[in-house]
């Protein structure tokens, strides 16, 4: 037995992101990529042909053009009174318009909020962060720089082969989690770490429904979990990145906007469609089991497959990648580390 069965020899690691051909995903609802022909309009409207320098220059080169008849392309609007630049106006309504949508503006990046957490009511709980929505802080670097350090990249080893994907730290107790069609076929696991530590993995469960995995890794060792969104939050083109080890590239950060929400396709085993988010962050080979977070640092999707123009899986991004929404992948590693 080989791991992974989609092996690349080429380049000595596994393509572990779940790859569709568009041309037979059309039942699914993914559609024709290509979309349809636009011809050019034809021209309505024949300019005559003008020697520009039959108007002769104005006697004064700093007087102003006179008025009469504009050459095309210029408005028949006649010289503009400028009037004195350094003479006090009033303002009038278009100014008061640009000073309310930059109150808003102001009071939206203001607007508060609180986060909580929801624990687990077991005798051994886990606690998985999940955030409301608050305040974005900084920008997208920012946001990688904060996230980058939870996020791991996973090796298997497995009869002579060996894979990578990616995944996440999701509790203080070590459990990372990461796709089922990572970690499949069994063998050793390696969770590498931010910082270059490595660190032997324990498979605690897997959901192939989900196409959901969870590992254990000493909690001494492990770095701080991220916090999962609420569903409800997310909307079409808010911001997102896409962390992970596309090709064994660790720590490698895409980014893009939410394209769409409860796209169908088929992410775990079992044939049926599932509801997916989809998003056109660069997402590859190896970014499998990595987060999709929002522009909080909240994980709004677990990464797991990309929509590819070739026959048998081959090819990389297109911009149409698919991730599990973040309340269905949080449910699913509680249900696996109890």
């Amino acid at each position: 037995m080989s791991y992974p069965p989609q092996a690349d020899s080429r380049y000595g690691m596994g393509q572990s992101t779940t790859q569709y051909d568009l041309r037979d995903e059309v039942r699914y609802g993914l559609g024709d990529p290509r979309g349809p022909d636009f011809p050019s309009p034809p021209p309505t409207r024949t300019w005559p042909q003008e020697d520009p320098f039959r108007r002769p220059p104005p006697a004064d080169p700093w007087a102003l053009p006179e008025r009469g008849r504009p050459d095309y392309g210029v408005p028949d609007y006649g010289t503009p009174d400028y009037g004195d630049p350094h003479r006090g106006r009033r303002g009038g309504p278009g100014r008061a318009v640009v000073a309310a949508v930059i109150a808003a503006l102001l009071a939206g990046g203001v607007a508060g909020g609180v986060t909580g957490r929801l624990t687990a009511n077991t005798p051994e709980s886990t606690a998985l962060q999940q955030s409301d929505a608050g305040p974005v802080q900084g920008g997208l670097s920012d946001v990688a720089a904060r996230v980058q350090a939870s996020v791991v990249s996973i090796e298997v080893r497995a009869a002579g082969a060996q894979g990578t994907g990616s995944g996440f730290v999701i509790d203080r107790r070590g459990h990372v989690l990461t796709n089922a069609h990572v970690v499949e076929g069994g063998g050793q696991v390696t969770v590498v770490l931010a910082d270059q530590r490595r660190v032997r993995a324990r498979l605690v469960g897997t959901d192939r429904a989900l196409d959901l995995a969870v590992l254990a890794i000493p909690a001494a060792q492990a770095p701080a979990p991220l916090t999962f969104s609420r569903f409800s939050d997310v909307r079409v083109g808010d911001p997102v990145i896409a962390l992970g080890s596309p090709l064994g590239l660790q720590g490698t950060v895409t980014s893009g906007i939410v394209s769409a929400l409860n796209r169908q396709v088929r992410l775990g085993e079992g044939g049926g469609a599932s509801t997916a988010v989809q998003t056109d962050a660069s997402i590859n080979p190896g970014n499998s089991g990595g987060p999709l977070v929002n522009a909080r640092g909240e994980v709004i999707g677990v990464n797991t497959a990309i929509a590819t123009l070739m026959r048998g899986g081959g090819g990389g991004s297109i911009g149409i990648g698919f991730a599990i929404p973040a309340d269905r992948a949080r449910e699913g590693a509680l249900r696996l580390v109890r």
